[in-house]
């Protein structure tokens, strides 16, 4: 595929493959642009290692005889490494979610402890509970958490993070994801959360790395300080728009 369609892959949903049952290890892992594996069932560890791109998402089966906000449905260790795409899981992880995430977008309705470690890239939204050690060694990406009870504070590794305040693009970033993931994996965790959107801003915690945000402050300087290629050999500043 790498070789026919380039690094771009195929489009969004060239590929749609749906699954019953209980997965093993790695579920999707590695998966490329274009393909998106829907699971109603279960899936064990490293769900989504190395996730290149395509789309991944897990729930629980209709009924599913348990609360699935209160329940694990994939293991420990998901997304490791994932680069690029989206994942979707209605239900808890266990330990070590989106541990060295360096791109990928996920949704996800709890995790156990060390969640983020070490992420470097991308956006995670967690819509419940976190366990201990939270963002630990965390330096790039960003980390979206409801916090209702205002406790998140206490299981968040605060050694290379900081708690921004939730922003107009920022409530638009979680509505997004907030929203593929009702239409994916039904959940009603979700469903509640946009039905209150006007508080998303105040019930959300932002995770977000110093380094990281040093990093983009500096890149906005330097594009206001530099001209601006106009894609034609050329490049366009204020002066020259005057001179003109």
């Amino acid at each position: 595929m790498t070789v026919a369609r380039g690094r771009a892959g195929l489009p969004d949903g060239t590929i749609r493959v749906a699954l019953t049952g209980s997965a093993g290890q790695s579920f999707g892992a590695w998966l490329a642009p274009g393909v998106e594996l829907a699971l109603v069932g279960d899936a064990n560890d490293y769900v989504g290692k190395g996730l290149s791109g395509g789309t991944l998402s897990v729930r629980p089966p209709e009924p599913a005889g348990f609360v699935p906000e209160e329940s694990v449905v994939i293991g420990n260790t998901v997304l490791y490494g994932a680069t690029a795409g989206r994942a979707f899981f209605r239900g808890l992880a266990g330990e070590r979610f989106a541990v060295r995430n360096s791109g990928a977008s996920a949704v996800v309705e709890g995790v156990g402890d060390h969640g983020c470690e070490y992420m470097t890239g991308g956006v995670a939204v967690v819509l419940g509970p976190t366990g201990r050690n939270f963002a630990a060694g965390m330096s790039g990406g960003v980390a979206y958490v409801l916090d209702d009870d205002g406790t998140f504070h206490t299981r968040c590794n605060t050694e290379l993070v900081g708690f921004d305040p939730i922003e107009e693009g920022d409530v638009a970033t979680i509505v997004a994801l907030v929203s593929e993931h009702r239409e994916r994996t039904g959940s009603t965790v979700a469903a509640a959360v946009l039905a209150d959107a006007d508080s998303i801003a105040t019930r959300f915690v932002k995770v977000m790395p110093h380094d990281y945000k040093r990093a983009l402050a500096d890149l906005e300087v330097e594009i206001d300080d530099h001209p601006v290629s106009t894609g034609g050999g050329g490049f366009f500043t204020a002066e020259t728009e005057e001179a003109a």
